[in-house]
């Protein structure tokens, strides 16, 4: 894809060998919508099928998510041998971290497989979606936060699926928008993440392809399904400074980790290891 401005491919985020990531990334979700944080929110609207992002969060009168016996107060303990591990296979960013040590990913998850939520594996999470394995989670987050000491401002994310990503971007970003095109995950979505109240997260349904131009520009985009290229309008969207992490088809005609950086001078398009993740999607359904 041609893109105006100039692209050169640097060494500047070296790969590093990761495990090959799941062929579904997390799915499934409604419209909830919480307070803007840092600056006043996009004005309530419908573009391009995404649902106005003026909304109110539904009070959370709503209880916590089913959890099996075997978890509840165990899980602060279990999440933090997960990220031991992590920390093992290399993921060092702090607030990348502290994150995964806060969100309880087993809420995230039909309570049938709670018990399996801190495993570094994909689970089913219906609609033929998955979410994905933490150190995935992991490796884009802290790829999203590289070189950040302090939190991003507005991130956007494509594809919500359950929420446990959106969840983490909120500890990450002052404001987090992110857009699902599947009904019945954006719904579920909003059900798993009612109990958290977070006020900087904003639900949207809608086309992802085409982004969401009333939050733009962002400090932060990321992707949890992968096109034949990166959406030009996404890098449209992109803030100058900012960064997008998505997977996307290269030159070898197999799907990769991309990182875009975006400067005043261009931007800076890096391609980073394979990866296996569903394929990005036009429309809504």
């Amino acid at each position: 894809m041609k893109h105006n401005l100039p692209v050169s491919i640097p060494s500047a985020i070296p790969p590093r060998p990761r495990p090959s990531f799941p062929a579904n990334l997390s799915s499934s979700v409604q419209p909830v919508v919480g307070k803007s944080h840092g600056g006043p929110a996009p004005k309530a609207s419908v573009v391009a099928g995404v649902a106005s992002a003026g909304a109110k969060l539904p009070h959370a009168s709503a209880q916590r998510p089913a959890v099996s016996a075997g978890m509840g107060m165990d899980s602060q303990a279990v999440r933090a041998a997960m990220v031991r591990k992590l920390q093992a296979q290399g993921l060092a960013h702090p607030a990348v971290l502290a994150a995964l040590s806060s969100v309880e990913r087993h809420r995230f998850v039909d309570s049938a497989l709670a018990n399996q939520a801190y495993e570094d594996t994909s689970l089913p999470i219906g609609l033929g979606q998955t979410i994905s394995k933490p150190n995935v989670v992991a490796r884009m987050l802290e790829l999203m936060c590289q070189g950040r000491t302090q939190k991003l401002g507005r991130v956007l994310e494509i594809g919500t699926g359950c929420g446990y990503q959106a969840a983490l971007l909120s500890h990450l970003a002052r404001e987090v928008y992110s857009i699902e095109r599947l009904r019945g995950l954006h719904d579920r979505a909003r059900e798993n993440l009612r109990w958290f109240r977070l006020s900087n997260l904003h639900l949207l349904f809608g086309d992802g392809m085409l982004g969401y131009a009333q939050g733009a520009p962002y400090a932060a985009i990321i992707a949890a399904a992968g096109g034949n290229d990166i959406p030009q309008v996404w890098i449209d969207q992109l803030a100058v400074g900012g960064r997008l992490v998505a997977p996307a088809l290269t030159e070898t005609g197999h799907q990769n980790l991309v990182v875009i950086d975006k400067s005043d001078t261009g931007i800076v398009r890096t391609v980073l290891e394979p990866v296996l993740f569903v394929p990005l999607k036009s429309g809504v359904a």
